[in-house]
């Protein structure tokens, strides 16, 4: 089997990703990259048939709490608290230019 991936190809990619790599890194990146490919090329030879794709491994569900109105600070209270309140909320430093 030819190699997976040439230090050229490496480079060349180390180029366009704009990195500086040494010679060192080029050679280590070449064998990882290398082994990596080797792995998806072991991957793509496997027989799928019947199996159905997914995004994720392990069944998803909502783990929040159900919403319930409960008791909660009354709004004088937090608002007291606020370094600043503009008509009766919290007044909070402009971001952006409005026009």
């Amino acid at each position: 089997m030819s190699e997976p991936i040439s230090r050229t190809e490496v480079e060349h990619v180390a180029a366009l990703a704009r990195l500086d790599l040494t010679d060192d890194e080029l050679d280590r990146f070449t064998r990882e990259l290398g082994s990596i490919l080797e792995h998806v090329e072991e991957l793509s030879s496997l027989t799928l048939d019947g199996v159905e794709p997914t995004a994720h491994p392990l069944p998803l569900v909502n783990v929040l709490r159900p919403d319930e109105v409960r008791p909660s600070l009354e709004r004088a209270e937090v608002l007291a608290a606020a370094p600043a309140v503009e008509d009766n909320r919290f007044r909070v430093p402009r971001i952006l230019d409005a026009p």
